[in-house]
């Protein structure tokens, strides 16, 4: 069974549905029946989706009464804060545990609050699709336990509700733990909310995948309204089956086609992100046959000097090796970037969320 063909986990009966599962037409009915007015259900969305606003202690504007039932019928969270580790950059990892209502687990997820580099800039927060991922990267800590299982929209959408509440947030990037195209039935609508209700534009938001040909090419023609990123990580294909093993069987060319049609059904270039690993993919050779494979398409590479990960066998690039690789790049015709992940102090950098037990 693939990821995205799992039922839906199941709402018992007797289980309160979240506030982040309603929609605003949903919302209205639900405080109607407990007695509320309409401009009771705009108020509780703004202070949710506008203000971050985590609980309904603190929407002080409705009846005592009305926060009360609201509370145990719709509460706003799902999850328990679980840590929260700050880097020296600035950059916040947050740990949210989730639970039926009954206390039974349902598996952790981290999100990222990153800061902008320019001051005064509202920040970015990177999300998470599911507990864990099936993808099996070996330089990176999401995979290590496998998949547990998809977020639900709710869950997804309280990774952002906290990120507000750290702080404003001018962009998303959906490249947290898991592999997003195989959560769509819960992603799509749950980034509906954040352009509808928390004002960020198809432009601010970029979801990352390791690249499925069909799945893309079914993907472009719902007309997307979000950037795509493809994690390429190597232009060879024998490599790319170690270092992506769960697209062992598709060849590099095939990915890099899917990305060709998305442009010409989108009009949006595509983002080919590349974690640079020190002595495995950054060479020379590399280098140009990754000018090979992308000259005349329509893209930008973005470069990551990898995050160091406890327990694996990869390391970061030589002092200044990230740079060269980057202008053996734009000598080619191509258009690339190097960048250097906040939160590495803190476990927060790419590549290094993971599901794991923590402690506050």
């Amino acid at each position: 069974m693939n990821a995205d063909d799992e039922p839906e986990r199941a709402q018992d009966d007797e289980e309160p549905r979240p506030l982040l599962d309603l929609s605003p037409e949903e919302t209205a009915a639900a405080v109607a029946e407990l007695g509320g007015r309409a401009f009771h259900a705009r108020s509780i969305r703004r202070h949710v989706f506008e203000r971050g606003v985590l609980d309904y202690d603190g929407m002080t504007d409705l009846p005592a009464g009305l926060r009360e039932a609201l509370a145990e019928r719709h509460p706003v969270l799902t999850g328990t804060e679980a840590a929260r580790n700050r880097s020296k950059d600035g950059a916040v990892k947050l740990l949210t545990r989730f639970t039926r209502a009954d206390g039974a687990p349902l598996g952790s997820a981290e999100t990222v609050h990153i800061p902008s580099t320019k001051s005064g800039r509202a920040a970015t927060l990177c999300v998470s699709t599911q507990v864990g991922c099936p993808v099996g990267c070996p330089f990176c800590a999401s995979g290590l336990g496998g998949l547990e299982r998809n977020l639900s929209k709710a869950e997804i959408l309280e990774q952002f509700v906290r990120g507000l509440a750290i702080g404003k947030i001018a962009r998303t990037v959906v490249m947290g733990m898991g592999e997003p195209l195989f959560n769509l039935p819960a992603l799509i609508p749950a980034l509906d909310v954040v352009r509808a209700e928390m004002g960020l534009g198809a432009r601010s938001i970029t979801v990352s995948t390791v690249g499925f040909p069909a799945r893309l090419e079914k993907l472009a023609r719902t007309r997307p309204r979000f950037q795509l990123a493809i994690s390429l990580h190597t232009p060879f294909d024998a490599q790319r089956a170690e270092l992506v093993p769960l697209m062992a069987e598709t060849p590099v060319e095939e990915v890099l086609l899917a990305g060709d049609h998305w442009f010409r059904a989108t009009g949006r270039e595509i983002t080919y992100e590349y974690v640079l690993l020190g002595g495995h993919n950054d060479t020379e050779d590399h280098a140009r046959a990754l000018v090979d494979r992308l000259r005349g398409r329509r893209c930008t590479v973005n470069l990551i000097p990898y995050n160091p990960v406890p327990g694996d066998r990869f390391h970061r690039p030589r002092r200044g090796g990230p740079e060269q690789f980057r202008e053996a790049l734009e000598a080619g015709g191509l258009v690339a970037t190097v960048r250097w992940s906040k939160g590495l102090d803190a476990d927060a950098a790419c590549g290094q969320l993971r599901r794991r037990v923590a402690t506050v």
